[in-house]
């Protein structure tokens, strides 16, 4: 034994003897661009899951800044966006103050014809307002105007001064639905042309707001986690202002090749570096995903939809000089877009990933979620499936989710709602199923809009899903 030891301390010995060899300087610039990159993605991943929802507007539909996309029916597969809502009419407009100057945004008062949820952000999806029934305005409508970088000149009375910071915003304008019947999403479409965006020079008579149905366009916004990513953080430092809170990231994203003014070209060596680097950048948040957010009801795997450091960042501007959850932030959107100023007032989500077993969801298999009567909303409560690794709508399923305003839904006796998710309906349960891909994992989001003080009292509780053999 003690020889063994002898010879194991000589062998230590020589090793530590022999100087290291340092990595050679081409070697270190790699790991220095593979290092960066992936701290870049994280901090970047708003800003750049805006500009694939911009890029594929002016790409792929007639669509324009300061003018309105919208969906002409409730959202399908089609729409291929992060997590988004198929029982709600979208409209969504994308604002810049480049070349317009200030932009005003309209919202509608709510009442018999309609009402809107609607969110305005920057290009950081930072939340600046919420306006409509339960919003700012609550429901009485309002005039917002979007005021350029550095902006002096006293805003008129009769509008609300928004101050983005940056040229480029956007709103998300959600025309609320009473029913899934062709009447209804016809009357929530009239409603929502109700909004008017136009200069604030041209306020004295305004232009007619364009607005352009894109519900047949395969509308594609998912993450791109492949060197693309660059090009559009690139396509953002060079048409915005830095904010102040993020100009260290000014030679962070030099050793990139992404520089103010130049043209951003990476070499063969770089693309190599970059693709590793977002390559592990996705690793990265893909694990802090399935690791779970804070579950919301304890004993459930039904959690927040965010970390709570971003809501109150949020909430707060992002002002606390101690505070900045960009880690939180880049998780949250690489499966969600929007931000939402007063998170459960208009509206709340709980997501979903894994089964009452903690396995994850597997769209072959057959799972039971039963909704508790008297659930605390005063709009209305939704269930959707995603695909898991693409956090969009299942492609090429006929239907992505259930809710309360959808009028064929059965109700138990009880008044609770079972909803199915599977790749084939149980018999006689095709009204409150809700398909999956048998080759695809799945994920959940439960909607709830115009949320009770019940709901955060958690008077009223969701159970977990259930797996149930196939019927």
């Amino acid at each position: 034994m003690i020889r063994m030891i002898l010879a194991a301390l000589a062998l230590i010995a020589l090793a530590t003897s022999v100087p290291a060899q340092a990595p050679s300087s081409d070697g270190l610039a790699r790991r220095a661009v593979e290092r960066r990159a992936v701290e870049t993605v994280i901090w970047g991943m708003p800003v750049v899951n805006y500009d694939l929802m911009l890029q594929q507007m002016l790409a792929k539909t007639p669509g324009k800044v300061n003018q309105v996309i919208y969906w002409g029916r409730p959202l399908d597969w089609h729409n291929q966006t992060l997590t988004p809502n198929p029982d709600t009419l979208y409209f969504m407009a994308f604002l810049n103050t480049t070349d317009a100057g200030p932009i005003v945004i309209d919202v509608p008062p709510a009442g018999a014809d309609g009402s809107l949820n609607a969110n305005i952000v920057n290009i950081w999806q930072q939340p600046l307002e919420d306006a409509g029934l339960l919003g700012i305005d609550k429901g009485q409508g309002i005039k917002l105007v979007m005021l350029p970088p550095g902006y002096s000149d006293k805003v008129p009375d009769g509008y609300v001064a928004l101050r983005p910071n940056t040229h480029g915003s956007y709103a998300l304008f959600r025309s609320n639905l009473a029913s899934h019947n062709d009447a209804d999403v016809a009357k929530s479409i009239a409603y929502g042309k109700q909004i008017k965006v136009y200069p604030l020079s041209q306020a004295s008579n305004p232009p007619a707001t364009v607005f352009t149905d894109v519900k047949d366009v395969l509308f594609d916004s998912t993450i791109r986690y492949d060197a693309s990513f660059f090009d559009g953080l690139n396509r953002i430092v060079q048409s915005e202002p830095w904010l102040g809170r993020d100009r260290v990231m000014i030679d962070q994203l030099k050793t990139l090749g992404i520089e103010k003014g130049k043209s951003f070209a990476p070499s063969d060596t770089t693309k190599q570096a970059l693709d590793a680097g977002i390559r592990e950048a996705h690793a990265v948040l893909a694990a802090r995903y399935d690791a779970g957010l804070p579950p919301f009801f304890e004993g459930t795997h039904w959690t927040f939809p965010t970390l709570p450091e971003l809501v109150q960042a949020a909430t707060d501007n992002f002002d606390d000089p101690n505070h900045y959850p960009v880690d939180a932030r880049g998780l949250t959107y690489t499966y969600g877009y929007i931000g939402i100023k007063r998170l459960g007032a208009g509206q709340f989500y709980l997501i979903n990933i894994k089964d009452k077993n903690g396995e994850n969801y597997d769209g072959a298999k057959t799972y039971r979620l039963t909704v508790p009567p008297s659930v605390p909303v005063e709009q209305y409560w939704s269930v959707t499936a995603y695909d898991r690794e693409t956090h969009a709508l299942i492609k090429n399923v006929d239907r992505a989710s259930r809710a309360s305003n959808a009028a064929e839904v059965q109700k138990n006796a009880d008044g609770s709602v079972d909803i199915w998710f599977g790749p084939k309906a149980p018999a006689g349960k095709e009204t409150n199923w809700v398909p999956t891909d048998p080759q695809r994992g799945f994920e959940l989001m439960f909607r709830l809009y115009g949320p009770k003080k019940d709901f955060f009292d958690q008077v009223w509780k969701l159970p977990d899903v259930e797996r149930v053999a196939a019927q």
